[in-house]
């Protein structure tokens, strides 16, 4: 009888040599015994908490939108996944929804008492950020090609993308959250270096005139107004965190669960890990919310722009709530009267939204337009002449776009807005892009 491949079950336990070593005592001590009474003796020798594992069958979530005609049916089964979890409790697929890492891009889940960092995601606490100036839309295209040259000299992209030693400066540096573990205190050098910049890939910054078709703080219904648009996260520090949580997270789970897909685990929040984590991402994303100000202030400062309004909020997180802890993974928060950031894609409008506090959709909205299909499948039928000649029609100035990243590559936006308007949120303005500054090739992004 080969016991340790009976003994699968147990191997997750920290006194498994002990047990191994009993039950080879035992078998050999009882010749004729079955396995299923070798079992049976380990058992109430070694008395252990049952193993969770994965349900039979998924816990409720509603879909805003139809599989395949607005959501791929991939997505659909990869949240049916993440709801067969046994510390799923509801969850919602928002209409920009498509296929993530373990969870979809667009997916909410509320999870009992539990923080899972892969359905945070790698890039902690992406955000949106707008800011509106005192700038008519007639000022701002009479200047746009020296705006645009502004904003170019004030942002950085991608892998590498860092200042001079104090040219940006913030107080998330001085966060005593750095030093909490060996982690966080190994990254602040590269969080410090990369502090103000955004992130490649679908990470933007963007010059837009703003029509207002609500009333909105000053401003009001066929108000105009011009402002920068913005999209980025936690940089490499993030990327950092989510990468070593998750594999900490599997680690963990590997000791209490069994059959629980790669990329799906989970941290109960009464443990240290869990709370560890917890404390790592909400300091991500305070230094996420830095990188936008920064980006934003040296902006308004090097134009000479007055500033007006800023809003901004933020996906890729964990929020902690009465009924559970609320994971949104390329998807916003939209409780009742709360502004929110929708954008589109390059060549495409974005929208300030309010949020309707919908109770289904666990008071969330969509994070964007979402994706069809994967980065690869973009660049393979990107289409360049097409896209130039739409950017060109719409008098879009555009640097540093790959082919992934291409309104070609995207949901139809005012679609995603449709299948929202009324339900999960109400349009406040409709944002026109006019310069649009992109990461380029994919590194850290969402």
């Amino acid at each position: 009888m080969k016991t340790h491949k009976l003994l699968h079950s147990y191997r997750h336990l920290p006194n498994y040599a002990e047990i191994a070593q009993a039950a080879a005592s035992w078998a050999k001590a009882n010749p004729h015994a079955t396995p299923d009474e070798l079992m049976a003796w380990v058992a109430a020798a070694y008395p252990t908490e049952a193993m969770l594992t994965i349900a039979e069958e998924p816990a409720p979530f509603v879909v805003f939108g139809e599989p395949e005609k607005h959501i791929p049916i991939n997505a659909i089964e990869q949240m049916q996944m993440v709801m067969r979890l046994p510390v799923a409790q509801r969850g919602a697929l928002m209409p920009d929804a498509h296929l993530g890492y373990a969870m979809p891009i667009g997916g909410v889940v509320s999870l009992d008492d539990a923080i899972s960092p892969s359905f945070v995601g790698y890039d902690i606490s992406c955000m949106m950020q707008l800011s509106l100036f005192d700038l008519t839309p007639q000022e701002f295209m009479k200047h746009r090609r020296k705006l645009a040259g502004v904003l170019r000299s004030e942002t950085r992209f991608g892998l590498g993308a860092d200042f001079k030693p104090g040219q940006r400066q913030h107080a998330v540096m001085d966060d005593p959250r750095w030093s909490e573990t060996r982690l966080l205190r190994s990254l602040k050098t590269l969080a410090g270096k990369q502090l103000g910049s955004s992130g490649g890939g679908n990470h933007f910054a963007d010059l837009v005139i703003v029509d207002f078709v609500r009333d909105h703080e000053s401003y009001r219904a066929g108000d105009q107004a011009v402002g920068l648009l913005t999209h980025s996260g936690s940089r490499g520090a993030g990327h950092k965190t989510a990468t070593y949580y998750v594999e900490a997270a599997a680690q963990y789970i590997r000791q209490v669960a069994t059959g629980i897909p790669s990329g799906y685990e989970w941290l109960p929040l009464d443990t240290e890990l869990g709370q560890e984590y917890l404390s790592a991402m909400q300091l991500m994303g305070a230094y996420a919310r830095a990188n936008h100000d920064l980006i934003h202030d040296h902006f308004v400062a090097s134009a000479g722009l007055g500033l007006r309004h800023r809003v901004w909020n933020r996906h890729n997180y964990a929020w902690i709530e009465e009924e559970g802890v609320i994971h949104r993974k390329g998807a916003t928060p939209a409780e009742k009267g709360m502004i929110g950031l929708i954008p589109g894609s390059s060549g495409t409008a974005s929208y300030l939204v309010r949020g309707l506090g919908n109770e289904p959709s666990l008071h969330s909205s969509s994070h964007g337009a979402g994706r069809w299909f994967s980065r690869a499948e973009a660049k393979r039928r990107h289409d360049e002449g097409a896209f130039l000649k739409h950017m060109a029609a719409l008098d879009i100035l555009h640097f540093g776009l790959e082919p992934d990243e291409t309104f070609l590559a995207y949901k139809d936006i005012e679609m995603v807005i449709a299948l929202q308007e009324g339900l999960l949120i109400e349009v406040i303005a409709r944002m026109t892009p006019k310069v649009v500054l992109m990461g380029g090739k994919s590194d850290d992004g969402d």
